[in-house]
């Protein structure tokens, strides 16, 4: 029987989620509160499609339209996450997604639409169809254990004297309620970086919408906030996904120490895999990630390109961007924190 495709209502929520928690390869990118997300947080349109088979889910697929004027229109299956794409349980169901993400790319006149596998895509999605591009992101996960001492001996030993520096300059680490630390950190961290800030609305929406899988994890050295990272939290996983250091938290060991407070905060949640999410290739922060003992894995993303459209390239790496990252990092952080979200609302 061929799957009906509609549109995700609010009554569809709770099912959606479920399904996508049951599935293999079911991410915390592709939950519903994503939807709400990216609506309040960036007014972009949001098109969630469910594949139903004789009235029962039997597949999914997260996608939202990221159109401005400096970075093109595009539908991206999760735009600000790492993960997304369909998730089905039956060829049909997911050829069915497919074929009405495709019709609404034209119907909507797109020329990019773009799927984020985080595991190689089925064989039911048609290479010839969908162009890859792995020659971008790397993705880090590993195993954690519910002992201490386990966790720290599995870092490697250079790295895990960074941490027990952090431990030995006392250190410690708090789980704010807020969004003011971390945004403020956050902020001056990608300034630093050439990378323009999101608004701190987001990370306060993100709490709202996500509220019990997430927290923000803070260090202080002192009464001194210095490092502060948000964290989601998915089946037995958690992903710390916003995060950054002030400039003293190089001297003071601040980073290493915040992501094994993550770490050791997660094990005695029950956690048992620590996703250190994607990185691009040639980059300080994989090189940071594999220092911990994390082997890089390939990200799977895929493409679906009108005529005569190319894959974008709207990442950093790109050498068109080096003249605008060079005079970002030398903005005052006020007048960086003022233009940046309206400019990272293109990147997604």
């Amino acid at each position: 029987m061929t799957p009906t495709i509609r549109h995700l209502t609010a009554a569809d929520s709770d099912a959606w989620d479920a399904f996508v928690t049951a599935h293999a390869h079911g991410t915390f990118f592709h939950l519903s509160a994503w939807q709400r997300v990216v609506t309040r947080a960036f007014g972009h349109a949001t098109y969630y499609l469910l594949a139903e088979t004789n009235g029962v889910l039997t597949g999914v697929l997260p996608l939202a339209r990221v159109k401005t004027a400096l970075f093109g229109d595009q539908l991206i299956s999760v735009p600000f996450c790492v993960h997304g794409g369909p998730l089905a349980t039956d060829p049909a169901s997911f050829a069915s997604l497919e074929a009405a993400a495709a019709d609404l790319m034209r119907t909507l006149g797109v020329q990019v639409m773009e799927f984020r596998f985080r595991d190689a895509p089925p064989d039911w999605l048609a290479e010839a169809d969908w162009p890859a591009r792995g020659d971008l992101y790397v993705l880090f996960r590993k195993a954690i254990t519910a002992s201490d001492e386990a966790n720290l001996k599995a870092i490697p030993r250079k790295q895990r004297a960074m941490v027990r520096k952090g431990i030995d300059l006392g250190l410690r680490s708090e789980l704010d309620t807020g969004v003011d630390r971390l945004h403020a950190i956050y902020a001056e961290s990608v300034r630093n970086l050439g990378t323009p800030v999101f608004a701190k609305r987001y990370f306060q929406i993100l709490m709202e919408e996500f509220a019990g899988a997430i927290d923000i994890v803070t260090i202080l050295d002192g009464e001194t906030a210095i490092a502060s990272v948000m964290n989601f939290y998915f089946r037995d996983e958690v992903l710390p996904y916003y995060g950054g250091g002030r400039a003293i938290a190089r001297d003071r060991y601040g980073n290493d120490f915040m992501y094994w407070e993550v770490m050791r905060r997660a094990a005695a949640k029950g956690c048992t895999v620590f996703d250190f999410g994607r990185s691009k290739l040639g980059t300080g922060a994989m090189a940071f990630k594999k220092n911990w003992g994390f082997t890089p894995a390939p990200m799977h993303y895929r493409f679906r390109l009108a005529p005569g459209a190319a894959i974008p390239d709207n990442n950093p790496l790109n050498p068109k961007f080096a003249l605008f990252i060079a005079a970002w990092k030398r903005l005052p952080i006020p007048l960086a924190n003022l233009i940046g979200p309206y400019i990272v609302r293109g990147l997604g």
